[in-house]
Parts: C-alpha cells; structure tokens; sequence
C-alpha cells in the first residue's frame, strides 16, 4: 500500500506539470496537486513511524477517501486509469487489518 502512494507522491512531484494538466479532466482543479502531495508523504511517514495511533488512523482513512474519489473520478471520466485506484483500496484495506493483527491496534 505504501509504495502505491509513494509512487503517487513521486508522480505528482515529479511530474507536477503533466499531473496539473490532468486533473481537470478527472473534475479536480489542478490546485489540489500540491497539497494532496504533501498528505500523501505526511501519511506515509505517520503510517511508518507509529509515533500516535490517532495519525496513524487519519493516514489510513486519508489514503481510503482519495482511492476512492481517485477510481469515481476516474470510472466517471471514462479513461480506463481505475485498476490503480481499486487495487490502492483492496491494498488500504488489507494493510490496516494486517496493522491490527501484527500490532495489536484494533480499532
């Protein structure tokens, strides 16, 4: 699951130009680029250093929402890109049970 959204962050950075030019056509200003960025490293750095359970938990719904509003962007743009955003899901949520059993944090 990480290195899905490592991947992603990296995209967005990497690739800012191309990226803001795309997000119109999923229906996002391009001005969300930026910041959903800079959330996704924050996530991953909370998910990895599990300093605080609560930002940990917040990482974890975060990544949920944006592949979720990821593969309604894209299945309603029609531009086939929805494979990457349903596997982020099914990786979310096998990552956050398998969190809970090895670590013991049932929320």
């Amino acid at each position: 699951m990480l290195a899905i959204f490592t991947f992603s962050a990296g995209m967005y950075i990497m690739n800012y130009e191309g990226v803001c030019s795309f997000f119109p056509k999923l229906g996002f200003p391009s001005w969300v680029v930026a910041p959903l960025a800079a959330a996704k490293i924050l996530g991953i750095i909370a998910i990895l250093t599990k300093k605080s359970q609560m930002l940990k938990e917040w990482a974890y719904a975060g990544f949920f929402f944006d592949a979720v509003l990821a593969l309604g962007a894209h299945l309603n743009a029609g531009d086939g890109g929805y494979m990457m955003s349903g596997m982020a899901i099914i990786a979310i949520i096998v990552s956050r049970i398998y969190d809970s059993r090895v670590f013991g944090n049932i929320a």
